[in-house]
């Protein structure tokens, strides 16, 4: 996934299918220095971790 897209699926109120390795995702935050983004899975939200925004992909 490219930076921008992350960045408007983190600030727009509808919830977007995005995954993480097969993991449904909501996206927190982007970090645009490092290329990485905030992500948490759906049903862990206390799970929070950051991961490279190569490995989102929106379904």
């Amino acid at each position: 996934m490219n930076r921008q897209r992350a960045q408007e699926i983190a600030a727009s109120p509808v919830m977007a299918d995005v995954t993480c390795d097969g993991v449904p995702v909501y996206i927190q935050h982007v970090n645009e220095h490092n290329e990485t983004v905030r992500v948490y899975p759906l049903d862990e939200p206390e799970n929070e971790q950051n991961v490279p925004l190569s490995s989102l992909e929106e379904h």
